[in-house]
């Protein structure tokens, strides 16, 4: 009897470290797919430079050059804002070049990009003025919109100051409005010379 059990010991012993070979063995198994981790997101961004033509200044010479790039949730705000920042945030510089053919005045402005958004091959984005030989206009929020034309399209782009942006008052009377994050007209001019190309991408994950 006493044999007997010993030999079921060392049968149950060889078993059991058999198995603990195995498992070590074996590959471990994948993880779980984790719904709630979004996939790498894609970067939008508008990159380019043309001249455009302005219907109520046909004979100027009117240039912008983009380069934005989205850059989600970096420009926390103070509370009460998002102190996480935005979806749209962005970074970036936008010129601009206004020749006046009739006085040969050339106005120029740079500023910097704080927000990008895009729907298709459109996008609208906003950016503050650091530098400009124009009264008034360091410091200033501007709009502009780009739409990077398919299909034998044109390239087209708006921008907020001139024909679309005035702030009427509850007694009728009409200042220049301000431009929030992201705000721009539809693109309503045509681009005559160069190219802009917009890369689209969906609005960033919660962070």
């Amino acid at each position: 009897m006493k044999n007997s059990t010993s030999k079921l010991a060392l049968t149950l012993a060889a078993s059991a470290a058999l198995v603990a070979t195995l498992v070590a063995a074996a590959p471990a198994p994948a993880a779980p797919a984790n719904p709630a981790t979004p996939a790498a997101s894609k970067v939008a961004s508008v990159r380019g430079g043309g001249t455009i033509f302005f219907p109520y200044s046909p004979k100027d010479d009117i240039r912008f050059t983009v380069d934005a790039e989205s850059t989600p949730w970096t420009r926390p705000y103070p509370a009460p804002g998002p102190e996480k920042g935005l979806p749209t945030d962005a970074r970036g510089r936008v010129t601009i070049s206004h020749h006046y053919k009739e006085t040969g005045f050339t106005a120029v402005a740079e500023a910097e990009i704080d927000c990008l958004v895009t729907g298709g091959k459109t996008a609208t984005l906003t950016a503050v003025v650091k530098t400009a030989n124009v009264d008034g206009w360091e410091g200033k929020r501007i709009g502009i919109s780009v739409q990077d034309g398919q299909r034998g399209e044109p390239d087209r782009l708006g921008f907020s100051w001139g024909v679309a942006n005035l702030d009427v008052k509850p007694d009728g009377t009409v200042a220049e409005g301000t431009v929030g994050t992201c705000m721009a007209p539809a693109p309503f001019t045509e681009v005559t010379k160069g190219t802009f190309k917009v890369t689209p991408a969906p609005l960033a994950p919660l962070p």
